[in-house]
């Protein structure tokens, strides 16, 4: 489910945070509480106002379940007992409809949604070519010397599986079914997103909820402002220099910033790297950008949005920006030039 990013939050230009160590809570610095399953990946919150440790610790608890909630929902290789998931679903393709929890079934109708925004640049139902990348991405990790991608026909027949209009929704009796049994759903291009905008909307009227940052796998959700009123910044690593100066600083409050890049997750094959966003159009890896980042209201929206605008052109992404008007966007090109929308705001 991971899509890796590139984003670190600072309070200072000189801090950045990071995912180390085990789960804490500190006063030497902000309250935090590290989780280590969640979507297969790291996940911090920090608390940066002056909520009591109770108060934190009431708020950090509710945010573990509603994380866990969506790591069980989203999860398409294990399934779990009273719950019917996208695993079990997936597993039921070409079957009988599946009565779903009605939180599972929003979000679900919500990708249909977004594929339709998106003219199915983000598209749910990859799951048939997305599997084929992942086992040899897995078979790389494990067995280098037997890397190999698949084959072109390979990808051609499971792309054949993959139209949104196989994931059937009865709003009705809230049920869920995937018509073709060749075909299945993955949410790792917007799943992490939508469970941080969940946690975000508890934290709204929570006791003591202001001022808090969720970093969930690198999706970074901000609650609001600093305590002193000033925004938060944060650093678009350079992907072309991962470990040096950042590419950008972001001024952001009260926003969801995601970014999408080519150098964490990837193999290589005969001195070639094929990274895990997957251009639904030629079945292979992009190659328009080496990052894009998302700054939007709305966690799930950013999540989804910077895997999209990943397979779009610099100017269908800009037209997209423009026509929705909710979201600005920062893209590096493999020269390493970096294009943005006229609202982002650079930290100074």
């Amino acid at each position: 489910m991971q899509k890796k990013l590139l984003l670190s939050l600072c309070l200072a230009a000189s801090v950045l945070l990071s995912s180390c160590g085990a789960e804490e809570t500190s006063r030497n610095g902000p309250l935090s509480r590290r989780y280590y399953h969640y979507f297969d990946t790291v996940s911090t919150v920090y608390c940066y106002g002056s909520a009591s440790d109770e108060e934190f610790g009431k708020n950090v608890d509710e945010i573990s379940t509603i994380l866990e909630k969506y790591h069980i929902f989203f999860d398409i290789y294990h399934e779990y007992s009273g719950v019917t998931n996208l695993c079990t679903i997936n597993k039921n393709a070409g079957g009988e409809p599946l009565a779903v929890d009605p939180e599972l079934f929003d979000f679900l109708r919500l990708c249909i949604g977004l594929y339709d925004e998106t003219d199915g640049k983000m598209n749910v139902m990859m799951g048939s070519v997305l599997s084929l990348w992942h086992d040899c991405r897995q078979e790389a990790s494990g067995h280098p010397e037997n890397a190999s991608i698949p084959s072109d026909e390979r990808l051609a027949e499971a792309a054949k599986h993959t139209d949104i209009t196989l994931l059937e929704l009865d709003e009705s009796n809230l049920t869920v079914r995937i018509s073709d049994p060749l075909a299945s759903i993955d949410v790792g291009a917007v799943g992490k997103g939508y469970a941080a905008e969940r946690a975000a909307d508890y934290l709204r009227t929570a006791e003591g909820g202001e001022n808090y940052v969720l970093d969930i796998g690198g999706n970074l959700r901000i609650m609001g402002a600093k305590p002193d009123g000033s925004p938060y910044r944060a650093a678009v690593k350079d992907p072309m220099n991962p470990d040096g100066a950042a590419a950008a600083v972001l001024s952001l409050e009260d926003v969801s910033c995601v970014t999408s890049g080519v150098y964490e997750r990837y193999f290589t094959v005969d001195g070639r790297s094929y990274h895990h966003i997957i251009d639904p159009d030629t079945l292979y890896p992009s190659e328009r950008f080496l990052s894009v980042t998302v700054v939007a209201r709305d966690s799930g929206s950013a999540d989804a949005l910077s895997t999209a605008l990943f397979c779009m052109s610099l100017e269908e992404g800009m037209a997209l920006a423009g026509e929705r008007g909710d979201f600005q966007a920062l893209w590096i090109t493999p020269d390493g030039r970096l294009h943005m929308t006229d609202g982002l705001v650079m930290a100074q």
